[in-house]
């Protein structure tokens, strides 16, 4: 049986909705885009919305727009994609690495205070696999030492933490629609904000820094469009946003979806004792992103390429970011200088997880994975 890692759900709307966008006579940013940021705000219950051509741009021009700069220093995980880490560095600051909860993977939130000094500018957090941070504790933090608080929510467009949703009570919070996303165009992502000062100025810097856009002028009379700074080119195209309005009315829907899939996971793996789980944290909602197990870190590799000859595609999120060849030659990291987030790098698998894999294909991959393991000492 040939099990794919990731399937997406764009579906007859989508399409529809997207050439309905390819008969009109914009295509860029223009109107689509602009429901689109209004729906996706609306549903986060946050003023505004910045439509993004992807997730690592919108990273760049978030940390313009709040001033971050060369010699900052902002507080992340190790813990996830190199994105979160890298548009850091591009951005000039350094990246000072908290080490995670065990447990959940999440940052470990009662050992940031003593990672902040006089140059720490920001905290930015990583809600993974789909599992929100403690953001109140994070916001309260935040707040005594005068920081920003962004969220990287890439995971996340369903996740709460006591009915708080990415984006209420921080800075900003970044998403992404890249394929292997919940709801997806490809490529692209958002900014959510409840900041209007921070709202009109990445809506310059997303269009290289100008005063307003082609789609805005376009059936106006004529007037001259100015540069108020120095921005790049990094906004959404109607395109991507035809394809993304359609997903949001069924994002609870696809969730419900994942969750059961996930709830036949550990209804399957929970009978093998050399497989073990992330924790759910109390009153939390789980967006179900991804399906992370973790074995025993001698077996990791070896369970993954068996699982690949059995037809059965897998992938690691992640290796932690302070082990990756870059990081190490440029800060001269230690494997164990973040010893949790190293441990979870080496033992996580994770496993098909989509709205269309069906339970018999779930009861494949674990009867698999479970022989696998049984046949490893």
């Amino acid at each position: 049986m040939k099990i794919d890692f990731f399937h997406h759900s764009i579906g007859k709307e989508e399409k529809k909705s997207l050439i309905k966008t390819l008969g009109s006579k914009i295509i860029s940013t223009g109107p689509v885009t602009k429901k689109f940021e209004e729906t996706f705000a609306k549903y986060f219950k946050a003023k505004y919305c910045v439509g993004l051509s992807n997730w690592t741009s919108g990273g760049l021009i978030l940390f313009k727009a709040f001033g971050i700069n060369p010699g900052d220093e902002i507080i992340t995980t190790p813990m996830s994609f190199v994105a979160t880490s890298n548009v850091i560095l591009h951005a000039g600051a350094k990246p000072i690495f908290v080490d995670v909860d065990d447990k959940t993977g999440n940052i470990d939130v009662d050992l940031i205070q003593s990672k902040i000094n006089r140059k720490t500018k920001a905290i930015f957090v990583v809600h993974l696999y789909g599992q929100m941070c403690d953001v109140i504790s994070l916001k309260r933090i935040a707040k005594k030492n005068k920081l920003l608080l962004f969220e990287d929510a890439a995971h996340c467009i369903e996740g709460k933490f006591k009915n708080i949703k990415p984006g209420q009570v921080s800075d900003a919070a970044i998403f992404s629609f890249y394929a292997t996303k919940n709801i997806t165009c490809g490529e692209g992502g958002a900014i959510v904000t409840n900041n209007k000062n921070i709202y009109d100025k990445l809506r310059r810097l997303r269009l290289h820094g100008i005063n307003n856009n082609f789609s805005e002028r376009y059936n106006k009379k004529f007037s001259h469009w100015d540069m108020d700074e120095l921005g790049y080119k990094c906004n959404m195209s109607d395109i991507q946003a035809s394809i993304l309005l359609p997903q949001i009315k069924k994002i609870g829907l696809l969730h419900h979806k994942r969750q059961k899939i996930y709830e036949h996971y550990l209804k399957k793996l929970s009978k093998c004792k050399k497989i073990s789980f992330f924790s759910k944290i109390v009153n939390s909602v789980h967006a179900r992103h991804l399906m992370p197990v973790r074995v025993e870190a001698r077996n990791r590799d070896i369970v993954i390429k068996e699982l690949e000859k059995k037809g059965i595609k897998t992938t690691i999120n992640y290796k932690s970011i302070h082990t990756l060849k870059y990081y190490k030659n440029t800060f001269k990291y230690k494997n164990k200088d973040f010893i949790k987030s190293y441990i979870i790098g080496n033992e996580v698998i994770s496993l098909p997880l989509y709205p269309s894999l069906s339970l018999r294909k779930v009861d494949y991959v674990s009867k698999t994975l479970i022989n696998i393991l049984n046949k490893l000492t």
